[in-house]
């Protein structure tokens, strides 16, 4: 976004958690927004081979490797668009995979962002990059480095850690990026375990052979009139104050960041993306194109792509994870 989105204060529910919320600095609106088991390494019978000395590599036969390989781990795609109207990118993304095989038993891990910028022509750009690198950081040294020393015992909560990774991002900004904003969409996975936190429009998706869920709530003007029944799906979409967000980083010394953990199933998706993929791309095309893709980077192409072809009107990123099963 290169264009100010107006940032709402959003105040505590009283009770029901539903009060609306009160408009603060107008912005101008862009234009349109519309450690599972591994096969045995040896399945059948193999050659003799050359005599290898005590203490030396042996290889494996090739089709043996691919066996104890393949399917074990998540594959993921990756992509940043600038779009067909925006003259520079203000989301960025960070995706960092880490999957092991050892005596130590240790879980694979992964660390999945997305961040839409927002501000003036460079501030936007700024903030999300701010974002990304600050939170990557922290879940580094906090979560993954601890998890490789065997002293997770002695941890917090991995969602108050990526909380308080987030909080310092938006103690950075507001110091940095003065001008600057991002929403933030990330999660941190351990084996199939997904610890999402979540702030401003961006998205994450979880898709199932049962089909598709969001489960991200957007902190924006019109999903809490749409919460309020104030307001249709189909009257949001064309609604003049529809890319108000109330909550963001970078606009207030705390930011309120939503978390949740879920299990993710076996062959189940998980989709992390801008605005710009989700305002252009029907949730069905999404679903469709995801499906119809077994590896995730043609889908992520296949998904931008046709974000652009729809007007390409915003920058749009998208991470898919596909987890093992």
């Amino acid at each position: 976004m290169n264009l100010f989105r107006r940032i709402l204060n959003q105040p505590k529910p009283a009770d029901n958690g539903t009060p609306a919320p009160s408009p603060a600095t107008p912005s101008a609106p862009r234009t349109e927004q519309p450690l599972p088991e591994t096969s045995p390494l040896i399945t059948q019978e193999i050659p003799p081979q050359p005599l290898i000395p005590d203490g030396a590599t042996r290889p494996l036969a090739q089709e043996s490797l691919l066996s104890y390989i393949g399917g074990d781990h998540l594959t993921f795609g990756q992509l940043s668009d600038v779009g067909m109207v925006r003259s520079n990118n203000q989301d960025a993304s960070v995706a960092f995979y880490a999957g092991s095989r050892s005596a130590d038993e240790r879980p694979d891990f992964g660390l999945f962002i997305v961040a839409d910028g927002m501000g003036g022509h460079h501030d936007g750009e700024k903030a999300s990059a701010l974002a990304v690198k600050t939170v990557a950081i922290q879940v580094t040294s906090t979560i993954y480095l601890p998890m490789l020393k065997g002293q997770n015992d002695s941890q917090e909560p991995i969602t108050e850690l990526l909380t308080q990774a987030i909080q310092k991002a938006n103690s950075d900004i507001m110091t940095q990026v003065p001008d600057g904003g991002t929403t933030f969409s990330g999660l941190v996975l351990i084996g199939d375990l997904a610890y999402v936190a979540h702030v401003g429009d961006s998205r994450i998706y979880l898709l199932t052979k049962d089909g598709i869920e969001q489960l991200t709530r957007d902190h924006s003007l019109v999903q809490r009139l749409i919460e309020l029944d104030q307001l249709t799906q189909e009257e949001a979409a064309d609604h003049p104050q529809k890319n108000v967000l109330y909550r963001a980083l970078g606009q207030n010394e705390i930011v309120e960041v939503d978390t949740m953990f879920r299990r993710l199933p076996p062959k189940s998706r998980v989709i992390v993306c801008s605005d710009g993929l989700w305002n252009q791309v029907q949730e069905k095309e999404i679903v469709d194109i995801v499906r119809q893709n077994v590896n995730p980077q043609d889908a992520c192409n296949k998904l931008v792509a046709l974000a652009n072809k729809r007007g390409g009107l915003d920058n749009v990123t998208v991470i898919l994870l596909n987890m093992p099963g």
